[in-house]
């Protein structure tokens, strides 16, 4: 584990609802993996949806932390105040037509999904197929102009046409080799959303300078995209480590919509601090 203070994690919920023990599990280790170090520890607030994000979850947020015992630096990174960052990060993929606007609705796309006998399939089921990669530029130009609704598109099979063979370090699990056709030609922008989660972290923790990402396994399948997304802006590749998931009696990780236990709940029926970071293994 390298021990140089240039090591700057961050811990960065969505503000969609109360953090949960696996929550402080993340944040905690975040923040441990930076103190021994003698290296920075930020927060992120990633409010980039605004249709789920409430200010009431992100000042609980801020209450949750706190109340943990965790420092971070300021000023807090908000997404939501650095839309022009994205648009930026996704017009320079534009011009160099790695991404394609998809006019495809969800429902769609599983309509199309369904009549594939060997639709490709990704670690969380099928992908896109792929329907409006080929429409020429006079097509997807007249469709723009009728006014329909579209998502741009990482066009991945010619993003990694233009790179070479790309790795990133897990200080758990040694060199990986990137391998972004595991997820697809995911979105990375939408009408009501300038930036999807893909484009958005990638571009934060760049600009915010982090050098170890800590994040669960569960989002290790998105490196492979991130580290594409790093090669084609030409951004530094930081180090990555995913710690395990917290699991609940039926042995299926935590999460706000499966109604997993809020922090603040555990606060008010009487559980201090100590226990969390007990419960949570620190």
């Amino acid at each position: 584990m390298p021990t140089s203070p240039s090591i700057v994690t961050r811990f960065a919920p969505s503000p969609t609802g109360r953090l949960h023990l696996g929550h402080a599990y993340s944040a905690l280790f975040a923040e441990r993996e930076a103190r021994r170090a003698q290296g920075r520890f930020m927060l992120r607030i990633e409010d980039i949806d605004p249709a789920r994000c409430r200010q009431e979850f992100e000042t609980g947020i801020y209450e949750d932390l706190a109340w943990l015992g965790l420092h971070w630096e300021t000023p807090v990174r908000r997404q939501s105040e650095h839309l022009g960052d994205y648009r930026v990060a996704l017009d320079r993929l534009a011009a160099a037509d790695f991404v394609y606007p998809c006019f495809c609705s969800r429902k769609e796309i599983q309509a199309e999904i369904a009549r594939s006998a060997s639709a490709p399939q990704g670690p969380e089921g099928a992908l896109y197929p792929g329907t409006c990669r080929s429409l020429g530029t006079t097509e997807r130009a007249a469709r723009i102009a009728e006014g329909r609704p579209y998502a741009l598109r990482l066009n991945v099979a010619a993003a990694l046409a233009s790179t070479d063979r790309l790795t990133w370090q897990d200080l758990d699990k040694g060199l990986i080799r990137a391998e972004p056709r595991l997820l697809g030609d995911v979105v990375l922008g939408r009408r009501d959303a300038p930036a999807s989660y893909h484009l958005a972290v990638t571009v934060d923790d760049h600009l915010q300078g982090v050098t170890l990402v800590t994040r669960g396994e569960d989002l290790l399948p998105a490196t492979h995209i991130h580290r594409l997304l790093q090669a084609l802006l030409q951004f530094e590749t930081p180090l990555y480590r995913h710690h395990r998931l917290l699991m609940n009696d039926r042995g299926e990780r935590l999460a706000k919509r499966d109604g997993a236990r809020a922090l603040a709940a555990l606060r008010a029926t009487g559980h201090s601090a100590a226990d969390i970071r007990a419960m949570a293994g620190f």
